[in-house]
């Protein structure tokens, strides 16, 4: 059996989702060839840099304008056409790589790829089951389009919004956003802390993805100069400068540090802490819940992450931080009253999915013997 699992490279969510399903094939020994492809990067890799890198840009210089371009494009159709045939041109050369690879079903865990297979399907160049992963926690006109198989989303409560979009419901299932089976494994916190070689003290997580995009100094330097007794693990990811820039911040606080770059050891560094302190990116969202670990969100992307934000808001899981000031306080809040620390994380418990990867990778099976339908 041949799955084909079509990624784009717009930071690591995208990417760790399809990895966390291949992982559950290796380690239960299913015989899956599991195949990740960079859609993009396969059909032009000059377009995938123009693409990708001024959307990775955006983020950074011009996030604004960014969220703009989403909302807009949840009530305006010209960004749709627009993107509708951008992709029908990009989909002739995807279909090269399904006549050469010829999977057994398809996962897409981007709007971009699920279009491209959409217009395939569309124009009756493959009739291969297609299942879509949403990586975030607000469903958007982007990721729907006809022809997909199986919407696989957060959880129940986003059912209702992919009826409202067009989706059958029975191409829904609300089994969760696959995480790594590291992040099922039980580590006690005390234990925790001596591997990371930290006191047994209150600690606090402080991550911004991969990019180590965010007002991570910020925070950062708030909470090293504040009066809160902590300390503090940071993840600057692939930011080197950044994590340059803590370590010499850190140099100047009593505070107990630990400085990190790009990890693959993050259920560690949070079965290890009290509170995430982090940009509400899908994938480190759906890994806070599983670990019953809560958030503190600031600086979202305008656009998706703001839907993040609001949805964990609303489920009692997370604060949010509108300026880094007054982060020490929002912190103490939440530290000095135990009932509502206990309850976030039951919330995060409660809608987390532990078991995603392999009700995922399930479902690919049955999806490729035709058995789903």
């Amino acid at each position: 059996m041949k799955i084909l699992s079509l990624t784009i490279s717009a930071g690591k969510g995208h990417q760790k989702a399809a990895e966390a399903v291949k992982e559950y094939y290796i380690r239960n020994n299913i015989q899956v060839e599991f195949e990740m492809i960079d859609a993009l990067k396969y059909i032009n890799p000059i377009v995938d840099k123009l693409i990708i890198g001024g959307y990775l840009k955006s983020l950074k210089k011009t996030p604004k304008l960014y969220g703009k371009l989403y909302y807009y494009s949840e009530n305006e159709d010209a960004l749709a056409s627009i993107s509708n045939l951008i992709h029908d041109l990009f989909s002739i050369k995807l279909k090269n790589l399904l006549e050469e690879m010829m999977p057994d079903v398809i996962l897409c865990t981007h709007p971009f790829a699920i279009e491209m297979m959409s217009i395939l399907k569309r124009k009756g160049k493959t009739n291969i089951p297609v299942a879509a992963i949403l990586t975030d926690y607000a469903p958007h006109p982007f990721w729907i389009h006809e022809y997909i198989d199986a919407y696989i989303i957060p959880n129940e409560d986003f059912i209702d919004d992919l009826l409202n979009l067009g989706v059958a419901k029975e191409n829904i299932y609300p089994i969760g956003i696959p995480v790594s089976s590291a992040f099922l494994t039980e580590i006690p916190k005390k234990e925790a802390r001596e591997i990371l070689q930290l006191e047994d003290k209150l600690t606090l997580l402080l991550m911004g993805g991969g990019l180590g995009i965010g007002n991570i100094k910020e925070i950062f330097e708030k909470l090293i100069f504040s009066n809160l007794d902590i300390q503090i693990i940071a993840v600057t990811g692939y930011n080197t400068i950044l994590k340059n820039q803590l370590l010499n911040l850190s140099l100047k606080s009593n505070k107990k540090t630990k400085i990190l770059g790009y990890t693959d050891k993050v259920n560690l560094l949070m079965s290890a802490s009290d509170l995430l302190i982090t940009k509400p990116g899908g994938l480190t969202i759906s890994e806070a819940l599983v670990k019953g670990l809560p958030l503190i969100l600031s600086n979202p992307i305008p656009g998706q992450e703001e839907k993040n934000t609001e949805y964990l808001l609303n489920c009692g899981i997370a604060a949010y931080v509108k300026k880094v000031d007054n982060i020490p306080s929002i912190i103490n809040q939440i530290i000095s009253s135990p009932l509502r620390l206990k309850y976030m994380q039951d919330m995060a418990k409660e809608k987390s999915k532990p078991n995603a990867a392999k009700d995922v990778g399930d479902l690919l099976i049955k999806m490729a013997k035709k058995e789903f339908i």
